[in-house]
């Protein structure tokens, strides 16, 4: 779990979390650690480049692959409780998390012409 933090944020974050939250089903909370989550990552730019390689290869784990596509099953169905989604949001916000993270990888990776461009792309 985490530590329980009392934050006082200006009413356009606020306002802005509110709207991503509403548009992407996490809670304004999960909208606010994800912002805080990026802010303290260390900068891609700086890794070596065994460990930009190694990110642009990340992928989910079989595991929780499964659950998700259990759960969005569930969920296109109209099967899915309120425990369920609580679980299905956090899967995705780490999902989303992973693929933010390959993204800035292989942007880097591209840069430093270790991977090439995809395909119509400039560096």
């Amino acid at each position: 779990m985490g530590e329980v933090l009392a934050l006082e944020l200006p009413d356009d974050v606020v306002r802005r979390a509110r709207e991503i939250a509403a548009a992407t089903h996490p809670s304004v909370e999960a909208v606010a650690v994800e912002w805080i989550r990026q802010a303290v990552e260390p900068a891609i730019e700086s890794l070596p480049d065994a460990e930009l390689l190694k990110l642009c290869n990340i992928m989910l784990e079989a595991s929780p692959q499964d659950e998700l596509t259990e759960l969005l099953s569930r969920l296109r169905d109209g099967q899915l409780g309120e425990s369920e989604q609580t679980r299905l949001d956090q899967l995705m916000a780490t999902y989303r998390r992973g693929l933010v993270v390959k993204a800035r990888a292989w942007r880097e990776a591209v840069a430093r012409g270790l991977q090439p461009p995809l395909s119509g792309h400039a560096a």
